[in-house]
Parts: C-alpha cells; structure tokens; sequence
C-alpha cells in the first residue's frame, strides 16, 4: 500500500511563542499532520523594520514550502502584521506553485471579538513592535464600526515567559504594572485580547488582576476554528495534506534549547531538529 506523501500544515514563529496556537491547533485538528518553525537564532522580530521582517517571514515560508507544507500558518503577530499581506499580495503569485497558502493569526482574532465584547471598549496587550505596527487597531477599524482600543506594550513579558517565570512571584509585578497602565486608558474596558502569542502562559495571573467581568481573548481559541472553517471552504486544499498525526518541529537555533524551553509551551517533551534559512 503507497503511503501518501509529506504534506504538513506548517507553522511559523520567529521563536516559541507560536506553541501556544499550534497547541491549539493540534486539539481541534489532531488528524493532521504538523511542522513547526522556530527562527530562534534571529528572534525576536518586534524591533525589526518592515523590511526585515518581511525578507526573513518569506525565507521562512519558502523553508516551510520546499520541507511539503502546502500551507502554512504565519503565528507570530510581528511576522503577520509586518509581512503577511506583501507574501500573499505579491510573493505569492510570483513562486513555482501559486495554489500553496499563507494564513495569519490577526484577522481570525479581530473577528471573534465582536461576537465577545458587550461595550464595544478593547484592550491590547502586546509587544512593542505589534503595538508600533497599529495592526490590531487598523484591522478591527476594517471590520467593525464603534469600537474604542487601547493599546500597552509589555516588553518584559516574554522573557519572563521564555526563562520559566510565568509563575514565579516576580511576575506579578510586571502584570499589575501593566493592566493598571491599560486601564488608566480606558476604565470602560469590556475584553481585553492577549496579543502575543506568549501570553496565554501568563493568563491565570492576567485574569488575577483584572475586575470582574473583563473577557480575556486567547488567539489559539479563535485561530483554530477559524482554519478548520478555511479548510472546510477549501477541500482542494484540505484533500493535499497528510493525515498521520504526526508533528515535527525545527529551530534555526541550537535544538537542545528549543526542545527544553519549547515543552513549556507545548506541556510535552519535544525533539527538535536545527536547520539553516537565510
């Protein structure tokens, strides 16, 4: 019996943070298989220009291609708001096989909140490059009408999260820092939407400080039925991936690592493999 060829849904981040929105993704669809990309060695993207951003998003996505991911999920929200829409617009159409896809994590995220917040008042809470890049805010002015959005930039979080801090006492600090900055915005706040994909690691402490009632909107939720929904539409695309359950994860960094700090995210000991995409 022939065994149908590699044909993984990849996903990117420029580090880990992406673990949390293919752990989520592996729950609804565990029937697929999975290849994941960590570009460690040139992380973070957040203070990176467009440019940049934007030339090591498609080195990555062309990796992800040439590995046999016919699709690819771009979950880092510095790699979606700086060069997503230039990779479908222009990089797409240009490759061997324009049919292959690139799918980002903002869009499906923005659309979920209006069926979540009661008032219309959002808060974001990110980093420093997605908060600079005003993706967020541009991309709810798109869809919805009404709706106030304030923005705070928490930059210590993720290397909290990365040195397996989310629960340490010191933490706490950083986390009441910033809700009170983000509510001193705007006391009407209603949901506030984690904006970094690191940030579920640290949402027992988030939801510890915020008042009662505040909605708090994991992206992996919303991300995952948003791609079972695009594969639904899309069965000539649904019918080319593999289905063994099977995952893989690659780093750009040293694979030790990546596979330590990696079972944070994931809750499993992973193996990771080191290769080389510039």
């Amino acid at each position: 019996m022939e065994t149908k060829q590699w044909a993984p849904i990849g996903v990117f981040d420029s580090g880990y943070g992406g673990l949390t929105i293919l752990k989520a993704l592996r729950a609804l669809l565990p029937q697929y298989d999975w290849l994941y990309l960590g570009d460690n060695a040139r992380a973070p993207y957040g203070s990176r220009s467009f440019d940049v951003v934007h030339k090591f998003t498609l080195q990555a996505v062309e990796y992800l291609f040439s590995a046999g991911a016919p699709l690819i999920i771009v979950a880092c929200n510095t790699a979606s708001a700086k060069a997503l829409r230039t990779i479908q617009q222009q990089d797409l159409p240009c490759m061997e096989d324009p049919t292959k896809r690139v799918l980002g994590i903002i869009r499906p995220t923005v659309e979920a909140l209006e069926q979540i917040t009661h008032n219309k008042h959002i808060g974001i809470l990110a980093t420093e490059g997605t908060v600079a890049s005003g993706s967020y805010p541009v991309e709810i002015e798109k869809l919805f009408s009404g709706f106030t959005i304030s923005q705070e930039a928490c930059p210590m979080w993720v290397p909290l999260v990365e040195n397996g801090e989310a629960a340490g006492e010191g933490t706490d600090w950083f986390i009441r820092h910033h809700l009170t900055h983000l509510l001193q915005q705007d006391k009407a706040i209603d949901t506030i939407l984690l904006a970094c994909t690191h940030y579920p690691l640290l949402r027992a402490k988030i939801a510890q400080y915020l008042p009662e009632g505040i909605s708090i909107v994991e992206q992996g939720t919303y991300v995952a039925p948003s791609l079972q929904d695009y594969l639904l539409r899309h069965p000539e695309m649904e019918q080319r991936l593999s289905k063994g359950g099977e995952v893989r994860y690659l780093t750009t960094e040293s694979p030790e690592t990546f596979s330590r700090k990696a079972s944070i995210f994931v809750g499993e000991s992973i193996m990771a493999t080191h290769v080389v995409i510039d």
